[in-house]
């Protein structure tokens, strides 16, 4: 097995071991090239191939950090590779990509600008602390200031033009606390811990609190996760293993303890979720991150379970508002996790038509935030804004998806405001917007 699979290994962040493995998958992926209509990484690995007349080795550094700087994490070459392990080749592109920046975070090669974006996003628990509750309203009017976006380009290098999430005036642990307790009594099915992830604590509240509402609807008892803490996505992302494997250790002990009393966690985002399945299982591992990872759910993704298995039931009574039709983004993250399209199932148990809308945002994590990535970011969602305004061509027509970075693309393209599933879900249950705000809700 390659050092790419094992951070611990001394050869992990040597350079020399780096590019030779980097030689190596670059020639299995420009002899495959199935993944050529993905991201932008593989166009611009095949034009240096081509350049060269396929021989990958005479590609520069320069030229193989290229290839590494357009690959945002979508993880979706790896869901379509035929050469992941167990193949003898054992090619893992996104995992050969967050090794090269892991190379170049330890040796202190990756530019200051992007050392800066990196350091400002990848911890946004410091932020959504300071930014949300009584300070919401004026973090807000700063991050709607084209003056003061353009010094936080300069200096955080994050992009003066991408649409950013508001902060909520109420977090939703806040909320969570304060809120009427539901007795579920005999109607109790069974018990589910909820991680709410940075998006719906410091951002979008009104996911997380329609999350509750229909699982309690369906006698799923909920509490709070033992952390709330930011899953570190970011830092991994970024190349920051050494901090990133901190924060996932302090997680998973947590999550851990919610587990072993007996509840399953759940989570609103599909980010976070493969984090908590994948990730921490791959950079901490042992017994508890195992644990955590068998117990972990996207948050449509344990409706269905209760559906489907003997002795629990989903309730399919809806007496709220279910349009005819809805238009669903499918986010990369969620394909990632192998769990199959289970927000498109959940939704057609409301009697309403689903069409699919399976092409990227380009944000995926914090990529498409930063500023040398923005213009090319946008070239990636063009496709997913173009079939998006086809599918859904009327303001009234209702669009879903699971990912808020993705729906925030979807926003900055479209104009268009789309729901999580389990938002549409509590509409079609009748279930009123209890508040929150969305991406450019008032």
């Amino acid at each position: 097995m390659t050092t790419t699979y094992d951070f611990r290994h001394p050869a992990y962040f040597d350079e020399t071991d780096l590019r030779h493995e980097l030689t190596r998958v670059y020639d299995l992926c420009h002899g495959c090239r199935m993944c050529f209509n993905l991201c932008p990484s593989f166009p611009t690995l095949f034009d240096y191939a081509d350049k060269y007349d396929g021989d990958v080795e005479q590609m520069t550094p320069a030229e193989q950090d290229h290839v590494v700087d357009e690959c945002y994490q979508c993880k979706i070459c790896y869901v379509k590779c035929p050469y992941i392990p167990p193949h003898e080749w054992e090619l893992d592109f996104p995992r050969l990509m967050m090794r090269a920046e892991a190379v170049r975070h330890k040796n202190g090669s990756t530019p200051i600008t992007e050392r800066v974006a990196i350091h400002a996003m990848g911890r946004p628990d410091l932020l959504g602390k300071v930014a949300s509750g009584p300070m919401a309203a004026i973090a807000n009017k700063s991050l709607e200031s084209k003056p003061m976006r353009k010094i936080i380009e300069k200096a955080a290098g994050i992009a003066a033009d991408r649409l950013l999430p508001p902060y909520t005036k109420q977090r939703f642990t806040t909320w969570f606390k304060n809120r009427a307790k539901t007795a579920l009594g005999r109607n109790r099915q069974a018990g589910a811990a909820v991680f709410p992830t940075c998006f719906v604590e410091y951002m979008e509240p009104a996911i997380g609190q329609d999350l509750v509402r229909v699982y309690e609807r369906n006698g799923v008892e909920c509490t709070l996760a033992g952390t709330t803490s930011c899953c570190a996505a970011p830092l991994l992302h970024g190349g920051d293993v050494d901090n990133f494997v901190k924060a996932a250790k302090e997680n998973v002990a947590k999550l851990a303890e919610s587990v072993r009393e007996g509840k399953d966690i759940v989570v609103p985002q599909p980010t976070c979720g493969y984090v908590l399945k994948k990730d921490y299982v791959n950079y901490v591992g042992g017994p508890e991150a195992e644990l955590v990872a068998a117990h972990t759910y996207d948050a449509a993704e344990y409706l269905v379970k209760l559906h489907r298995d003997e002795g629990t039931e989903l309730d399919t009574t809806f007496e709220g508002e279910v349009p005819e039709s809805v238009t669903y983004h499918v986010a990369c993250h969620l394909q990632a996790q192998n769990i199959g399209l289970k927000s498109r199932d959940l939704m057609k148990l409301t009697g309403t038509k689903v069409t699919l809308v399976n092409k990227c945002s380009g944000i995926d994590g914090t990529w498409g935030y930063r500023a040398d990535n923005y213009e090319l970011a946008r070239k990636v969602a063009a496709p997913l804004a173009d079939a998006i305004q086809k599918a859904a061509p009327n303001e009234a027509d209702v669009v879903t998806g699971d990912c808020h970075l993705a729906n925030g693309a979807i926003t900055q393209e479209t104009g268009k405001r789309p729901l999580h599933p389990i938002q549409f879900m509590a509409r079609a249950y009748g279930i009123p917007e209890e508040g929150g705000r969305g991406w450019g809700r008032s």
